[in-house]
C-alpha cells in the first residue's frame, strides 16, 4: 500500500526554507520603514566624546525605543514610537562631573495609511511629546514640550529613502530652565541585500532656536538580521561623524550599535 504525502505537507517541506527567507528579506526592509506595522523593539548604545570647553567629557547613551503599532481600521494605523534613553556623562558639564540616570522622553504618535499613495510613497504624522523624565536636571530640560511630527518615505527594490522630521515647544516645567524650541531632522537612505544585511546612512540634526545652534551628525551603520532560537534580531553598528555641534558638543567620530529585538504577527 502506497502512502501518500499530504499537499500540505509536500508545501510546507518543499516551500517553508524559501519562505521563511523571503519573509526575513521582507521583514529586514519593514526595519526600514518608520511607520512599518512590525512591533519592535531597538536598543541603541551610543559613544560621544570631546564634549565640554576642554573637550575631556564623554557621554554614552542607551536609548530604548519601542514601536507598538494599532490597527484603527481597514485604511490607517496608529504607529506608537517612544525614545528613553539612559545616560552616562563624564567630565561634562564641567571636569570631574559625574552623572548617570534617564534622561527626558520624547514619544511620537503617527497616523499613518495602511497602503502607500498612489505613487508608492508612505507617510506619516501626528504629534510628538517631551515628557521630562530625567533623573538629574544635568541630563534633562525639566520641560513638558508638544509639537507635530511626520514621516514621508519610498521603498523601491531593495532600497529605502525619506525624511522623517519634528519640533517641539516647550509648554510647561521648572520656570528656572530654558525653554525649549527645538527643530528634528533625519533624512535617510539604506540598502537591503537578499542575505538580509542592511546598509544605512542617515543624519540626525538639531537646530535649537533659542540658542541659534545646530547638532549635525552624519551615520553610518550595517546590521544583519538573524535568529537567535525562536527569536528574530537585527545585530548591527558603526561609525558616525559630527560635521556641527554647539561650542561645548562633541566633536569628531562617534560609535553606535544597535539590537533591536523583532515580534512580526
Amino acid at each position: 500500500m502506497k502512502m501518500r504525502a499530504s499537499p500540505l505537507l509536500l508545501a510546507a517541506f518543499f516551500t517553508t526554507p524559501g519562505a521563511y527567507a523571503q519573509d526575513e528579506a521582507d521583514l529586514a526592509k519593514q526595519l526600514a520603514n518608520p511607520v512599518a506595522a512590525l512591533i519592535s523593539v531597538p536598543l541603541q548604545l551610543n559613544y560621544d566624546d570631546a564634549y565640554g570647553v576642554d573637550d575631556d567629557g564623554s557621554i554614552t547613551t542607551i536609548i530604548a525605543q519601542p514601536v507598538i503599532p494599532v490597527s484603527l481600521n481597514d485604511d490607517w494605523n496608529l504607529i506608537s514610537r517612544t525614545i528613553v534613553p539612559l545616560v552616562s556623562q563624564d567630565d561634562f558639564p564641567s571636569p570631574g562631573a559625574s552623572e548617570f540616570g534617564l534622561g527626558d522622553t520624547a514619544q511620537s504618535v503617527f497616523f499613518s495609511p495602511k497602503a502607500p499613495t498612489s505613487s508608492g510613497w508612505i507617510w506619516g504624522a501626528g504629534p510628538v511629546f517631551l515628557i521630562p523624565t530625567a533623573t538629574d536636571k544635568v541630563s534633562g530640560k525639566e520641560k513638558w514640550g508638544i509639537g507635530p511630527s511626520m514621516v514621508v518615505l519610498k521603498q523601491q527594490g531593495s532600497w529605502t529613502y525619506g525624511a522623517l522630521a519634528n519640533h517641539i515647544e516647550s509648554f510647561a516645567g521648572s520656570g528656572n530652565r530654558a525653554d525649549v524650541s527645538a527643530t528634528f531632522l533625519q533624512p535617510f537612505v539604506s540598502y537591503v541585500t537578499a542575505s538580509k544585511t542592511t546598509f544605512a546612512v542617515n543624519t540626525e540634526a538639531n537646530y535649537d532656536w533659542k540658542d541659534d545652534g545646530w547638532s549635525v551628525p552624519i551615520n553610518l551603520q550595517a546590521s544583519q538580521l538573524l535568529r537567535i532560537g525562536d527569536q528574530l534580531v537585527q545585530i548591527g553598528g558603526g561609525l558616525r561623524y559630527w560635521l556641527e555641534t554647539p561650542d561645548a558638543g562633541p566633536e569628531g567620530w562617534g560609535i553606535r550599535v544597535n539590537f533591536t529585538l523583532l515580534y512580526p504577527k
